[in-house]
């Protein structure tokens, strides 16, 4: 049985962009819908589900900064963010607010494409529901490595993707350490300082979800000149 495309939702206030982003995915082989703001994507994400969200970032009303946020909340729907503006600290906002990767404008579609697969590469296959799960244990919190999920004390705590990609490598390395270039390579992201500050950020956002005190680790560990490490109960 074919597995259905995936669904994408395009945020864009510039309806030019909006319309050629839509045809060349569409050409691509994507279901694709689009949002002209804010307000009309939060309508639109009322009645549908979508496997990933490119989103501008500067647009009139609520940004797409904090219409991320926002949605961080209650989803983990992977997010592209799209912007003119490429500084570094622009892209370090951008992963701070929830985004899984950042694209700065102006850019060509095939870059774009070549983003958006790696992100729907790195979300979780789903799992039968027959398979004994793989569990590593953290205080109250349970992460179920096959299945992707993470609960606190039987509370299920929502990952991006990005979140879930990094437990799947700390998971199979446990008590190893890491190196940050090691894991911008596993995630899929181009070599660059920028990018290990990146996963600094990652770490940062998967520390609150996993850690009772973020400021002082006690399971997902800084190795001082190594990287990180994941070590469990």
């Amino acid at each position: 049985m074919t597995e259905p495309a995936p669904h994408l939702l395009i945020v864009d206030d510039d309806e030019r962009i909006r319309g050629l982003l839509r045809k060349f995915l569409i050409r691509q082989g994507f279901l694709v819908s689009v949002a002209r703001d804010a307000a009309h994507a939060r309508r639109v994400l009322v009645g549908l589900d979508f496997d990933l969200i490119v989103m501008d970032v500067m647009m009139p009303g609520e940004s797409g900064l904090d219409l991320t946020r926002a949605l961080r909340e209650t989803s983990t729907t992977p997010i592209l963010l799209l912007t003119a503006r490429g500084e570094t600290s622009d892209r370090i906002e951008g992963l701070e607010a929830g985004g899984d990767d950042y694209l700065p404008k102006p850019f060509e579609p095939r870059e774009l494409l070549l983003r958006i697969n790696a992100i729907l590469r790195r979300m979780p296959e789903p799992q039968a529901e027959d398979k004994q799960p793989r569990v590593v244990q953290m205080g109250p919190v349970r992460y179920d490595i096959e299945r992707g999920e993470l609960n606190r004390g039987g509370v299920p705590v929502k990952l991006t993707a990005t979140e879930v990609q990094l437990m799947r490598i700390f998971a199979g390395n446990l008590r190893q350490a890491i190196s940050r270039a090691r894991l911008v390579e596993e995630l899929g992201r181009d070599d660059g300082q920028a990018q290990e500050r990146a996963v600094d950020v990652q770490i940062t956002r998967l520390r609150r979800k996993i850690e009772a005190d973020p400021k002082q680790p006690r399971y997902l560990q800084t190795v001082r000149g190594e990287g990180y490490m994941l070590t469990p109960d």
